[in-house]
């Protein structure tokens, strides 16, 4: 599943682990009944979503229609075939599970990606591969600063922290649990260190998996990395060859 669904999922305690990720393209279909033609259609449903990321289309190519809401793309296309609106901008897939015809294909109004996890039942992880991510949840205590204590174990080793998201623990009123992605792999001694040091604070912190980067993805830092091009900058700069 997407990855804020996933997380989620094995934060509530889902005996899973992530093991590989997967960038996907985000592009829709317009469907509608057989035999409609776009100057006909006056409604259009789909997720709320799905129609920020179509409004410039839509706008160009079906400007007189109304736009109805729905719980979901699927749904959007259930609702163009039961004749309640005239066309659904959902998944290309949906075309091949209702008897409707595609007005359009491919439909984005820019380049978006949705990450998505495979999770499987904790077992031996998977070797480092030298671009990999590492996923966990964190519960904090309810005060200030502590979030920037967690956060800053993560600095001082020079790990990349490439995705912090926080949501609701569905416990006690204003606490959250913080969703943390960071460069390399369990096995790596930095981010050994850094899950001791976070759990040495006290801090609820699960281990939610490590995986390969998707292909495509940045090329991790190597350690002493930043530190070689910072000194490097700085020598510059004393030299008077950069600013």
């Amino acid at each position: 599943g997407s990855v804020t669904a996933t997380l989620d999922g094995l934060a509530d305690g889902a005996p899973l682990v992530a093991v590989r990720e997967v960038v996907l393209p985000v592009r829709f279909a317009v469907l509608v009944r057989p035999g409609m033609r776009a100057g006909e259609v006056r409604t259009v449903s789909t997720h709320p979503h799905a129609a920020a990321q179509v409004k410039g289309w839509l706008s160009a190519n079906l400007p007189d229609a109304t736009m109805v809401p729905a719980y979901s793309t699927a749904a959007a296309a259930m609702a163009v075939e039961a004749g309640e609106v005239d066309a659904a901008v959902t998944a290309p897939v949906a075309a091949e599970h209702y008897p409707l015809q595609a007005l359009a294909m491919g439909v984005a109004d820019r380049d978006a990606l949705t990450r998505f996890l495979l999770v499987r039942p904790p077992g031996e992880l998977l070797a480092p591969t030298g671009s990999d991510r590492t996923s966990l949840v964190a519960v904090t205590e309810d005060r200030s600063g502590a979030l920037m204590e967690v956060l800053a174990e993560f600095a001082v080793r020079g790990i990349n922290l490439s995705r912090i998201e926080s949501r609701p623990t569905k416990g006690r009123l204003g606490e959250y649990r913080f969703f943390l992605d960071c460069d390399g792999h369990i096995a790596d001694a930095r981010i050994g260190e850094v899950l001791v040091a976070v759990h040495r604070k006290g801090v609820g912190v699960r281990f939610l998996g490590s995986y390969p980067r998707a292909a495509g993805s940045p090329p991790e830092p190597a350690p002493g990395d930043q530190e070689r091009q910072a000194q490097a900058w700085l020598a510059d700069v004393r030299s008077g060859r950069g600013a």
